[in-house]
């Protein structure tokens, strides 16, 4: 089946639904009805798989019921309906029972899809302290002597070494684990996780005390983010017997430490949550984490799991992502994080500096000053750098140098920068030197025509370097690099001796977007005076460009290699998870449709996918020292990225035309 472009299916995610329904104490009746409904709601809303809480078709708090044979027979009929109705429910469905083994009753999740009882899963950790008294009823998973049951006429596997595969749903694992068995030092759902289970699900009852919602939240997300892994979670709610306790219904879906949903609680009525699951990010967290790899050869003793294979209801239409995916995955949307973010990265980059200088003993820096972005952010890195340590703002060396496009605006502003940061300010004219260059070369340009193609660009920027790297051989200084993440991404940078070379790049693991707003925070600080905050504001509304180029227009860098916005979002989900180029696509749709149509992202991408895998590694194969600012990635080929300067583009723009219409 050919999912349609717009089907969170079709790359690699999946919806999921926790459900609480109501229930009546010893009714299985009625409680296998509510359960249906519920189950029915929530494969109309696309989600594969339903999670409803622990033992939910009798009732939790059966307590001695629980030994009643009819009781027993009426749970039996409940699941034989549950069972039946799900020949008509597109979702497959976790629910709570009592089970009869051997003359020994189990706390169990049973796993139903399509008519059949694909596992029954028992509980390993029977709690028997303060409120809860489990051991009076029931038996531990551990006291089974079985691994087969008949349920029906069904033989099912039955034991806490099962997990279930979605054979049309590539990474779709589940593994099952019930209440207590994910509070104890080894939860069940660890070794799970490291036999495959990527989605674990906890059938729960949990009453509701002071601060335990608080602490089931945090117990999930870390499991989660511990075991790389989904963790979905459904908690006893409306109906459950009130003797002793009170139950609150938590709902929660949690995927690698993210809470992506959570139901309310207290509600009298049934009631689910959906999420859609992640499967692609959580496969290349696994892939990419080498001791989550090296765990399971620790432990493969205890990874013998049984696979029990499923197919699941996979919608046939559309199916959009409910999922948010922030447009800038670099900075955060909540400002209050966003300005912790600011604060954090400033720190690396002016500790990075700093310790460079304090190893080589000098006490200069020299830097370039263009009045755009990128050269702002490392002249306030250069300044802060100085206040740290204890010498004048003076021993940055800065020099802006206008060419033959510059503007007015930004050769202002740069001196104004210059001047409100208290650096030594200079300038130099780069005109002269190009020229005499350009006749060296025997350029039309040398001689006054008006030729501006790549050589005239790259003159101009070499030239620049060039006097940099002078200048710091002269005054003992440090040569401290503008270049940003996302140039260096799209080879947007004169490789040598050009804006690709310094003795160290503060800028080089911090993009385009980041480096936005980090100005702004300065600004927001004001740290700098109200003159300064003039200026950055003013360097903030500038057109983004190499200014290399005379002419009436201007020389925009974004017309030629797209909007940064979009590339910083294409460059994060290709360097950071490694993503095909058409899901890469399917997110910037979804993040940017209001701004972008599907036609421009495909164009777009296609560039960064060229230039990235294509013509720009061999700028990246030789960078300056930089430090690494984010889990985003860094394109130091000492660190987060290794490439071959010759590889073709062709495998990732081949997928983008055949899977992006």
């Amino acid at each position: 089946m050919t999912l349609p472009f717009n089907s969170l299916y079709r790359h690699g995610f999946a919806r999921v639904a926790v459900a609480v329904p109501h229930v009546k104490v010893a009714d299985p009746a009625y409680n296998a009805e509510q359960t249906i409904a519920l189950a029915r709601e929530a494969a109309e809303a696309g989600a594969v798989l339903t999670v409803f809480p622990e033992l939910g078709l009798s009732s939790y708090t059966a307590d001695d019921l629980f030994h009643q044979d009819a009781l027993d027979a009426a749970v039996e009929q409940a699941v034989q309906d549950v069972v039946e109705a799900s020949r008509h429910i597109g979702t497959m469905m976790l629910v709570g029972a009592p089970i009869r083994v051997h003359n020994r009753l189990f706390n169990c999740a049973l796993v139903v899809n399509d008519g059949m009882v694909l596992g029954a899963i028992p509980k390993s950790y029977l709690p028997n302290y303060r409120e809860f008294y489990e051991k009076r009823q029931f038996a531990a998973a551990r006291e089974a002597i079985v691994d087969t049951i008949t349920i029906g006429e069904q033989t099912v596997p039955f034991g806490t070494d099962i997990l279930i595969e979605a054979r049309n749903l590539p990474g779709f694992v589940v593994g099952v684990e019930i209440c207590e068995d994910a509070w104890v030092p080894f939860p069940p759902s660890g070794y799970a996780a490291l036999a495959g289970a990527t989605v674990l699900v906890n059938l729960s009852a949990s009453n509701a005390v002071i601060g335990k919602p608080d602490y089931r939240r945090e117990l999930c997300q870390s499991l989660s983010a511990r075991y790389l892994a989904a963790y979905l979670y459904s908690a006893a709610g409306h109906g459950e017997s009130t003797t002793d306790m009170a139950w609150d219904g938590q709902s929660l879906i949690v995927e690698n430490g993210t809470l992506l949903a959570e139901g309310a609680r207290f509600e009298d009525s049934g009631r689910f949550v959906t999420a859609d699951l992640d499967l692609q990010r959580l496969a290349a967290d696994r892939l990419g984490m080498t001791s989550f790899g090296d765990s399971i050869a620790d432990l493969r003793d205890r990874l013998t799991y049984r696979r029990v294979p499923a197919y699941v209801h996979i919608p046939s239409g559309e199916v959009p992502l409910q999922r948010q995916f922030e447009r800038f995955p670099y900075v955060p949307a909540n400002p209050a994080t966003r300005h912790a973010r600011c604060e954090e990265v400033h720190h690396i980059q002016v500790e990075g500096l700093s310790t460079r200088l304090r190893v080589t003993g000098m006490q200069h820096l020299v830097i370039g000053v263009s009045g755009g972005l990128d050269s702002t952010q490392a002249l306030i890195v250069c300044a802060k750098t100085m206040d740290r340590l204890g010498l004048p703002r003076a021993n940055v060396l800065a020099y802006t140098m206008p060419g033959f496009a510059t503007s007015d605006r930004t050769l202002n502003d740069a001196r104004r920068l210059m001047t409100e940061l208290g650096v030594t300010a200079h300038e130099i004219d780069i005109r002269p030197s190009c020229m005499q260059m350009l006749r060296d070369l025997g350029h039309p340009a040398g001689n006054g025509e008006a030729v501006y193609d790549i050589t005239f660009e790259n003159v101009q920027a070499g030239e620049r370097t060039s006097h940099l790297f002078r200048l710091a051989n002269a005054h003992n200084g440090l040569v401290v690099g503008t270049g940003d993440l996302s140039e260096l991404a799209l080879g947007w940078c004169t490789y040598g001796v050009g804006d690709h070379m310094s003795h160290y790049s503060v800028n080089a693991s911090v993009p385009k977007t980041l480096i936005r707003h980090l100005i702004e925070w300065s600004v927001e600080t004001g740290e700098f005076g109200s003159g300064a905050d003039e200026v950055l504001t003013s360097i903030l509304g500038t057109e983004i460009s190499p200014e290399l180029v005379p002419g009436a227009d201007i020389q925009s860098s974004e017309a030629t290699i797209g909007p940064y916005e979009l590339q910083d979002f294409h460059l994060y989900y290709t360097l950071r998870f490694g993503y095909r180029p058409s899901r890469t696509a399917f997110l910037a749709a979804h993040a940017w449709g209001d701004k972008y149509d599907l036609p421009t992202i495909k164009r777009w991408l296609g560039v960064f996918l060229r230039r990235f895998f294509g013509t720009s590694q061999f700028k990246r194969s030789a960078i300056p020292n930089a430090p690494k600012v984010g889990t985003g990635g860094s394109l130091s080929p000492r660190g987060d990225w290794r490439a071959p300067s010759d590889s073709s583009a062709k495998p990732w723009l081949d997928e983008l035309e055949a899977n992006v219409p």
